[in-house]
Order: structure tokens, then C-alpha cells, then sequence
């Protein structure tokens, strides 16, 4: 079934929106709880635990829904609570945007299968040795994104007409998909570090099949017509310096108003998380970005830029 297909039957899912939390359900300082159905691929509806935070001062507010990456091994991935960062969480709600983390199908206490297992596998020399399928993986993303969004039309605090998505690794990768589908609200997105099919460990900074992603980003740049920021650290563990800069060398051939940002190395080495690190790494790209936009609404929009890279 194509995806359009797929996410026509996601909103037609007669499940209710905003049931409450499972007992035990995770809710980060200041956040509440929600569950969100999301029918999945096999039509099968997961349960999708989202934990939504707001800022000080009269709703409503512009949102970001923040998708997390995938932690490695099914442990990482149970203990998954919330997705987004201090940091991440600090730098929009001081901007006076209301966030929204969802944990996908699969992860942390949501229910489901594990939807956005693409079947990748490197051997003892690091060297892949299944071809992945990373389409089912950013399609998986995609329904959740889409879910999460239809939930907030019914949000008496959100303001679901300026939605900016934001994801991290697997997270961006679902985000940049997603924004090549005429989902509503949406103004832009920010892709930190998007991908799949990393593995520092046994094979640090050469992800698996990046071909199959670059042709997957370029069919997505031929269909996003909303401005968006890649950025990306020298030092990312995953897939090193040069492979994301042709990822968005393809994208942006599509047309697709965007600007990858090449950011320092992480000083402690860990460039593939750099949007958990402190705001002063990654926040003048964004600062840049959501100014040229108009993000949150009310702040002057610069000129629109063309196409860049930095």
C-alpha cells in the first residue's frame, strides 16, 4: 500500500485521541501525557505514549513536534521515556512554542511492534551484510508524524496552523519524509543528523547502503515545497563528514527551499547527538532559520533564501 494510501487510513482510524497514559507511563518535568493511536502499515493500531509540554503565558501556542532518534539494541529502545532533550526542550519553550514528544510504535512504553526495523546488519568487520529497507522505516515515522498532528488539531492549547517538525537521526530522517507530504499546520522543519543505518561501533562515521537514502531524499526534495535546515556535525559517528552533504547535494536538487549548515565537531566527540547538546552548538543555525521563516508566528520573516550550503 503506498504511503499516502496509509496515512488516508490512519485518519480514518476510529480509535480516540488523547486517551490517558497506561499507569506507570513516563512524564518529564512539566509535561503531561498523552496516548495517540497510530495505525501502522499492517493495520494493526499501536498506542503511541506522547508527552507534551507548554509555555508560560496565554495559549495558543505554535508547536514543535520533536521525533527522536533510535536508541541501538531493543534494551536502549524500552528504556526510551521521553525524546527530546533538555536542551531542545529549553530553547523552544523559552521561544514560547509548546513542544511535543512523541515516542513512536515500538519504542519506550508505547505499544506496537518495532515498525522502523529496517534489517540492517554490519558483521564483526563492519561491513553490511543485509540490504536494509529504509523506506519502510521513514514511512513507519511518517504515519506517527501525521497521527501526532491530527491530535493537536484537537488541542485547545495548540495553535496546529504553525507547526514546525523537528527531528533527531532516525527522527530527522521520519521529518524529512514526512515534509515531502502536504501534512497540515506544517511551516518547516529542522533535520538534525537524519539517517539510518549507522553503527560507530563496528563501523565509525560509514553508514550501510547510503546510496539507497540519497535516492530516497531526492525523491523527497522533488515533493517539499516548505523551507527546511539540515544540520549536521563534521564529527558525526554515523556517517562521518561527507556522506550528509551529498544526501542534501540530492535533496536539494528537487527545488526544496533548504540550507544544510555543516556545524563544528562536538567537542566531546559526539557530533551525531549535537541537538542534546548545549543550545550555543547548534543554536545560531536554528536562530538563523526560524528567523528567515517567521517561526513563531508574529516574528518578522527575513527574505527567503535560496537553496544553500554551508
Amino acid at each position: 500500500m503506498r504511503l499516502a494510501s496509509l496515512i488516508l487510513v490512519a485518519a480514518m482510524a476510529g480509535a480516540a485521541f488523547g486517551a490517558p497514559a497506561a499507569p506507570g507511563a513516563p512524564a518529564d518535568a512539566g509535561g503531561q501525557v498523552a496516548t495517540i493511536p497510530v495505525t501502522e502499515a499492517s493495520g494493526e493500531v499501536a498506542q503511541m505514549v506522547t508527552t507534551w509540554f507548554v509555555p508560560a503565558g496565554e495559549g495558543p501556542f505554535p508547536v514543535v513536534v520533536f521525533s527522536h532518534g533510535r536508541p541501538p539494541g531493543e534494551s536502549g529502545r524500552d528504556k526510551l521515556v521521553t525524546g527530546i532533550s533538555r536542551s531542545q526542550l529549553a530553547y523552544w519553550l523559552g521561544k514560547g512554542v509548546a513542544v511535543v514528544s512523541p515516542v513512536r510504535p515500538g519504542y519506550g512504553h508505547s505499544t506496537g511492534g518495532d515498525v522502523e526495523q529496517s534489517g540492517v546488519r554490519h558483521d564483526a568487520h563492519g561491513r553490511c551484510i543485509r540490504k536494509p529497507d529504509y523506506a519502510k522505516t521513514a514511512d513507519a515515522a511518517v504515519l506517527s508524524i501525521a497521527a501526532t498532528l491530527r491530535w493537536l488539531a484537537s488541542q485547545p492549547w495548540a495553535d496546529a496552523r504553525h507547526v514546525l517538525l523537528v527531528g533527531q537521526s532516525v527522527g530527522g530522517l521520519g521529518t524529512v519524509a514526512a515534509a515531502a507530504h502536504a501534512l497540515p499546520g506544517v511551516v518547516g522543519y529542522v533535520n538534525f543528523a537524519g539517517g539510518s543505518g549507522g553503527n560507530p561501533e563496528a563501523a565509525p562515521g560509514v553508514s550501510c547502503d547510503p546510496q539507497q537514502i540519497e535516492a530516497m531524499v531526492a525523491a523527497y526534495g522533488r515533493t517539499t515545497t516548505l523551507p527546511n535546515l539540515w544540520v549536521y556535525a563534521t564529527n558525526d559517528q554515523y556517517w562521518g563528514p561527507d556522506v550528509p552533504v551529498g544526501w542534501h547535494a540530492a535533496f536539494a536538487r528537487g527545488g526544496s527551499p533548504t540550507t544544510f549548515v555543516h556545524a563544528p565537531a562536538v567537542p566531546d566527540g559526539d557530533g551525531h547527538g549535537l541537538s542534546r547538546h548545549a543550545a550555543a552548538l547548534w543554536a545560531p543555525a536554528v536562530d538563523a532559520f526560524i528567523a528567515r521563516i517567521g517561526f513563531p508566528p508574529g516574528t518578522d520573516a527575513a527574505p527567503p533564501a535560496s537553496a544553500a550550503r554551508h
